[in-house]
């Protein structure tokens, strides 16, 4: 080969070197560009979110192309009151485009069932009575019930089997005024008073009032006044027994203030269990203005009812009789219910963090210092676990966004009609973004009626709650987000004692979820469904009561309800 030709090859190849190191550097600069870009696109689209909860599905989706890098606008946002970091923003974003891509595609054929354990089906029977009525000889009992509706309806139905086991006679409940529910609602204003009296005059005698020679009486002088700190959590019927009945015959009356939780589910003589069955189950009704409006709630999330279950028809009473008879042939539309344990109060009390930052951290404990003082007193002089802890072992309250990643990963579709029972979500609408954003097609009692029907329920949280316990009740799928809620545990237990096997509820298990959630910058959407699915499916199932669990929650048993093979 020539020296020219040589040269020729060597210049050619040095060319071709020079050419495609070129190439290569402008690739790195278009790349570079493009992730840039995308980052920045990711930033743009996950502040609508924030801020935009009626994006369109088409923004949301574009979520999923990264993990999106917000930290430095969260930090900004934090500094804003009522605004929120947003929890699990890698996996939120893949719920995103699996509900974007899930249209058109069926839902899992058990998403609407209740798991079914073994082949013996459950009827109601706490109406049945086996005894004579109680002549009520022994004195009165008056109860001040604590708390919001739940906890005063818990009150009630274990006030009535009191009487009855005392021998004595119930002057009709009163409800105590707490600086955290602001409700001074009484039981004529949520119960129908008339009907309880006459549906257990046949169990325990009820009156209205004390007789006139015992209102006179100075209660806590002569010792008949008796609060929460003299009586155990679920006390045995054996400490009625020996220390308030001693005093209901020396006095012929005693005040039972709070009386929350005050009386054991085992051992009680099955008769008597079933009385709070009973009370529960069947005596307790709500006034006619929440039952029409309850009626008019599930109305609307249906669009058309064509014939109300057995459920409702217990639970609504005459406004459903009214509507079957009004029924056209149309198809109703089902609907799923969430009940967010999410408020201020609960986020306070929970001791968890959710990570809004030190305002978050300052707000929550001037709350606690205000409503919970004796839980700040306890943190001064007892070591509390951390909010780490216990999120770790599932004391946390379920946020919206984690509630929102587990109906998305059980399968619940884009368009699927949503209700959100609860109060003030702590967060405001920049914590309910995520929520509205995937589920737009979500309501709330506020949503769905007028000014002028809900404006009677306003300032009163009890008849608010006693609404939302009627659309969750009658559900075609109901979903807890606290196991600790009294509100959910009840309406738990309804749609086990008339559902018929119809009505499920799902029951996460916070401990399991929250293992689950912890994998949110490295999991798979996949695997997140599998896994979310394999651990509600296990608490959907509904099992005989255990022993020494509530009635209330759990009213499958031979106390509430009769088996059939």
């Amino acid at each position: 080969m020539s020296l020219s030709e040589s040269l020729g090859v060597k210049r050619r190849k040095n060319g071709g070197w020079l050419g495609r190191q070129q190439r290569r550097n402008r690739g790195i600069v278009v790349l570079v560009g493009v992730i840039g870009f995308f980052f920045l696109v990711n930033w743009w689209m996950f502040f609508r979110l924030q801020h935009d909860p009626s994006a369109r599905r088409k923004e949301t989706s574009v979520i999923l192309n990264s993990t999106l890098p917000v930290q430095g606008k969260q930090n900004k946002i934090a500094k804003v009151r009522r605004h929120r970091q947003v929890m699990y923003n890698r996996l939120l974003a893949l719920a995103a485009h699996a509900l974007a891509d899930g249209e058109g595609k069926p839902e899992p054929h058990d998403l609407w069932k209740e798991t079914l354990v073994h082949t013996i089906s459950w009827k109601p029977c706490a109406d049945q009575r086996t005894w004579e009525p109680s002549e009520g000889a022994n004195g009165y009992i008056l109860v001040s019930a604590n708390g919001g509706i739940s906890q005063q309806r818990v009150a009630i139905c274990n006030a009535v089997a009191i009487a009855r086991f005392l021998n004595s006679i119930l002057v009709l409940p009163k409800f105590q005024y707490s600086n955290v529910w602001q409700d001074a609602s009484q039981f004529s204003d949520i119960y129908q008073e008339e009907y309880f009296i006459k549906y257990l005059q046949a169990d325990v005698k009820i009156v209205k009032e004390l007789p006139v020679e015992l209102q006179s009486l100075d209660l806590e002088a002569i010792g008949s006044l008796v609060t929460d700190a003299d009586i155990m959590k679920e006390a045995k019927l054996s400490f009625y027994m020996k220390k308030i009945l001693p005093i209901l015959l020396k006095n012929k009356v005693v005040h039972f203030t709070g009386f929350g939780n005050r009386l054991a589910f085992d051992p009680i003589p099955l008769d008597l269990q079933r009385l709070r069955c009973r009370c529960n189950f069947h005596a307790l009704r709500f006034v006619n203005k929440i039952q029409e409006t309850g009626s008019l709630l599930v109305q609307r999330m249906r669009h058309h009812i064509s014939q109300w279950s057995f459920l409702e028809r217990n639970l609504l009473g005459p406004p459903a009789a009214k509507s079957n008879h009004n029924a056209k042939a149309i198809k109703s539309s089902r609907y799923l219910a969430i009940h967010l344990r999410f408020e201020i109060d609960m986020a306070a009390y929970s001791l968890c963090y959710f990570g809004g930052g030190k305002e978050e951290e300052e707000e929550l404990e001037a709350y606690r210092e205000v409503h919970f003082p004796a839980l700040n007193t306890l943190r001064k002089t007892t070591k509390m676990p951390s909010p780490d802890v216990l999120r770790s072992e599932g004391q946390c309250p379920l946020t919206p966004e984690e509630s929102v990643l587990m109906l998305a990963a059980l399968g619940f579709k884009r368009k699927t009609k949503l209700y959100v029972a609860g109060a003030d979500i702590y967060g405001g609408k920049s914590r309910m973004a995520a929520l509205k954003s995937l589920y737009p097609n979500l309501a709330t009692k506020e949503s769905l009626l007028s000014p002028s029907e809900i404006e009677p329920f306003s300032n009163f949280s009890s008849q608010l709650a006693a609404l939302d316990f009627i659309v969750c009740s009658a559900a075609d799928a109901f979903a807890m987000t606290d196991s600790g809620s009294q509100l959910s545990s009840l309406v738990a237990g309804y749609r086990i004692y008339y559902g018929g096997g119809r009505h499920p509820t799902i029951r996460p298990n916070k401990r399991r979820l929250v293992s689950i959630f912890a994998k949110n910058s490295t999991i798979e959407w996949k695997q997140f469904e599998v896994r979310v699915r394999k651990t509600v499916k296990q608490s959907k199932m509904v099992y005989e009561r255990p022993v020494a669990r509530s009635i209330y929650r759990h009213p499958r048993c031979s106390q509430c309800m009769c088996s059939v093979s």
